[in-house]
């Protein structure tokens, strides 16, 4: 099982024993978030320490208020390292509106060329932004996107058109999220990812205490529920996904054989 969108190195625990946890819940890699200049740095670190790490290189709509070229400069060097796999996460946040929009809308347009020029996908943060983010991405996106702990439940069927990949986190298991939950039973089974965005939104059991990767499996089996789905099928499905969206070796667990 892959849990396709975390920031390890935000746990708030050694990042090694997280791992470690994951492993031994079922979690076979994990795509950890670079989406600062010092979490890019960290869980590129880390992913060149584990073989089943990968990571991105990106700047948050909280961030954007930092973008420049220096910043897009930067990004686009750290997306040559071989552990990086996407840019971002990007995109607008017009709930929390902690960076002015206009700012939020030039970083996303800046990150959405770097991902085109990389050609590598792009991981999507939307709140609130809908109407502003989905025309943008049908016109200037890279061929593969990711809509991280996916909040569009009502334009469903317009981004599945699109082919976008379509993550779901551990609020889908939220007694109110019945919205959530009949756009996680309606996806297109080729498009379908889960995530934890640790340690953020903990799934039940685990809601009002930090997640961590191993708690995706938790997510998997609600998931699984609403689908009708197997268990270990549901896992092989979406892994299989996350492997073909970002491009990822076969999954791996552990360490690196030198230690380093």
């Amino acid at each position: 099982m892959i849990d396709s969108h975390t920031h390890v190195t935000s746990c708030g625990d050694d990042p090694d024993a997280v791992l470690a946890r994951a492993r031994a819940a079922g979690v076979t890699g994990v795509v950890t978030i670079g989406s600062s200049r010092e979490e890019m740095a960290a869980a590129t670190a880390l992913a060149e320490r584990h073989v089943d790490v990968h990571t991105t290189a990106g700047l948050h709509p909280h961030g954007a208020d930092g973008w420049d070229d220096d910043l897009a400069d930067h990004i686009e060097r750290h997306a040559a390292h071989p552990r990086v796999v996407a840019i971002g996460e990007t995109g607008l946040d017009f709930f929390r509106d902690r960076a002015p929009r206009e700012r939020q809308l030039a970083a996303f347009r800046g990150q959405l060329e770097i991902a085109r020029r990389v050609a590598l996908p792009v991981v999507i943060h939307a709140r609130d932004a809908a109407d502003e983010l989905v025309p943008l991405l049908a016109a200037e996106a890279p061929e593969t996107v990711v809509l991280h702990c996916f909040s569009m439940p009502d334009r469903l069927a317009e981004v599945a058109g699109h082919g976008w990949y379509c993550s779901f986190a551990g609020n889908v298991t939220y007694g109110n999220a019945g919205a959530l939950q009949e756009a996680a039973r309606r996806c297109p089974a080729e498009l379908l990812l889960l995530e934890t965005d640790a340690p953020y939104l903990s799934p039940v059991p685990f809601r009002g205490r930090p997640n961590e990767p191993a708690h995706v499996m938790e997510t998997l089996r609600f998931v699984a529920g609403l689908r009708g789905s197997e268990v270990e099928e549901l896992a092989a499905q979406t892994s299989a996904n996350a492997t073909r969206a970002f491009r990822l070796r076969a999954p791996a667990t552990g360490r690196r054989p030198d230690g380093a």
